[in-house]
Parts: structure tokens; C-alpha cells; sequence
């Protein structure tokens, strides 16, 4: 088969456990509904509440944005697929492959811009206000959307120059780029290396800035005298990093390795965490927990 003659691919999916179709399709379709309506709850919520407006919550919208982005692209295909066809466009997957990827960037580089932002709050709340102030949240927010942008837009036309020649069945439930590289006919390094390249950027690079920031806020924490400051803090660190190191070792898992060790089973199940289960998850662990946006939603719950 000849690349120029792909038109679509084969999404191989989860059809090797038919036993399972139903509640598999039932699980992502409460997932998707759950991380729409969650992201959305908490977009709308900071949106229409001024006290809310400070840059810890501006970061959490972006999030949301990011989620809403990265669970659109994959989930409603997936459930198409699960129902009717497992085919997809060569179009369609590439779309599926620039979104997803730049959704990707984006959230990997705003763990990290929320970081910074609780880094400053907690270890120079003095000079929060200028190192924080609108400006800087907008510069940093248009610096993660453009690198992400810049990113995608480096993968996905390498991509495009491949020829798929061998198979067009994809062994994924999505058009991703390791197993898109493992059908091609013509050498990967380049793909690879700028995956790896990438990776360690996006990956390695925003976890080590988040591992320093957090390292300082530790310090920070333990020299306040209150037992409840210090459990407060500590509670809001720990969740953070929890969903930070899920996120980052699936993600890293995934694309630092050579698509020759591309693995179907295994690395299915990681990618639900970091397409699915995160994205639904993010919600409920960064803002409806916090005190002061539960406060917001009920009053904007009891208008409705």
C-alpha cells in the first residue's frame, strides 16, 4: 500500500475484549460527560465570580480549556468507533494527532506555570502582586499556548511527510504518534528524536522546574509555626503533586521510548490515564475541593 494512497486507518481499539464493549463504552462515555461538564462547571464558575479572578484560578481555566481540548479529541471518536465503524480519515487522524498533541504541551507546561504561581505565593507573598499581576499571568499563558502550538505544528507535518505502506491498522484506541511511526514504511529517527527531544523539554524539563518549585515550597512550609497553616499548605501541595507525577509518568512512559517497543495492551491502559481519567479527575482535585470555589458554585447553583 502505497502512502499516497492511504485515505484511512483501522482503529484496532479495544475490539480484542468484546466481552467488555458495553461497559467500556458506558466507563468513557461517563468520563467524557464527567470532564465536559466538570471543566465547563469550572470555567463558567471563575468566570462569573470576581473574587476569583486572581492568577492561581486564571492558570485553572486554562487547564479546563486544555482538558475540554484533549478529551474532545480522543473520546468522541472512540465511542463512534465502539458503536459503528473502527475506521478513521487520514485527515481525521491527523487531526486527531495535532490537537491531541498540543493539548498535551499545553497541560504539561501549565503544571508548571501553576507551580511558579505557588511557589511565589507561598515563598515571596510580598512580591506577589507585581511578579503576578495580570501582565505576567497573560505573558505566561500565551508562552504555553505558543510552545504547545509550536509543537504539534513540528510533529504533525513530520508525520504527514511519512508513507504508510506496510498496514494501516493502528493498535491504538487513537491516533497517536508511536504507533503512527511503528505502520510507516520509511525511516523514523527524525520523528524520534524530536519526539525524544520534545519529550525531554515538555516532559523532563517542566517536571524538574515543578520538582524545584515544590522543593522550596516544602522549605518554606516547614518553618511556619502553625500546625494548621502547615497541614493547609501541605494539602494543597500534595494534590497538585499527585496529579502532576500521574500525569508526567504516563506521558513520559509513552514517548520517551522508540516506537519499536510500542507495546498495544499496556500502553493503552496508560493513555487512558493521561486522555481520560486525568482530565475528569483535574476538576474535582484543583478547584472543588477549594473552599472558596465551592462557596461560588453554590451560590451560582441556587441562581440557576
Amino acid at each position: 500500500m502505497n502512502g499516497t494512497l492511504v485515505t484511512e486507518f483501522l482503529i484496532v481499539g479495544f475490539s480484542e475484549m468484546p466481552q467488555l464493549r458495553v461497559p467500556l463504552l458506558l466507563g468513557f462515555l461517563c468520563l467524557y460527560m464527567a470532564a465536559i461538564s466538570g471543566n465547563l462547571l469550572i470555567i463558567m464558575t471563575i468566570s462569573t465570580s470576581p473574587a476569583l479572578h486572581i492568577p492561581m484560578y486564571f492558570f485553572l481555566v486554562n487547564l479546563a480549556v486544555v482538558d475540554i481540548l484533549c478529551t474532545s479529541t480522543i473520546l468522541p471518536k472512540l465511542l463512534d468507533s465502539m458503536m459503528e465503524g473502527r475506521t478513521i480519515s487520514y485527515g481525521g487522524c491527523m487531526a486527531q494527532v495535532f490537537f491531541f498533541t498540543w493539548s498535551l504541551g499545553a497541560e504539561l507546561m501549565l503544571f508548571s506555570a501553576m507551580a511558579y504561581d505557588r511557589f511565589v505565593a507561598i515563598c515571596c507573598p510580598l512580591h506577589y502582586s507585581a511578579w503576578m499581576g495580570p501582565r505576567v499571568c497573560g505573558f505566561l499563558a500565551g508562552i504555553v499556548w505558543a510552545i504547545s502550538l509550536t509543537n504539534t505544528s513540528v510533529h504533525t507535518s513530520l508525520v504527514l511527510h511519512l508513507p504508510f505502506c506496510s498496514s494501516n491498522v493502528i493498535e491504538h484506541f487513537f491516533c497517536e504518534i508511536p504507533p503512527l511511526l511503528k505502520l510507516s514504511c520509511a525511516p523514523t529517527q527524525l520523528n524520534e528524536a524530536m519526539a525524544f527531544a520534545a519529550d525531554m523539554f515538555l516532559g523532563i524539563g517542566n517536571f524538574s522546574v515543578i520538582i524545584l518549585s515544590y522543593g522550596f515550597i516544602v522549605a518554606s512550609i516547614l518553618k511556619i509555626r502553625s500546625a494548621e497553616g502547615k497541614q493547609r499548605a501541605f494539602s494543597t501541595c500534595s494534590a497538585h503533586l499527585i496529579v502532576v507525577s500521574m500525569y508526567y509518568s504516563t506521558v513520559i512512559y509513552t514517548y520517551i521510548r522508540p516506537a519499536s517497543s510500542y507495546s498495544l495492551n499496556k500502553d493503552k491502559v496508560v493513555s487512558i490515564i493521561y486522555t481520560s481519567v486525568a482530565p475528569t479527575l483535574n476538576p474535582l482535585i484543583y478547584t472543588l475541593r477549594n473552599k472558596d470555589v465551592k462557596v461560588v458554585l453554590r451560590r451560582l447553583l441556587s441562581c440557576c
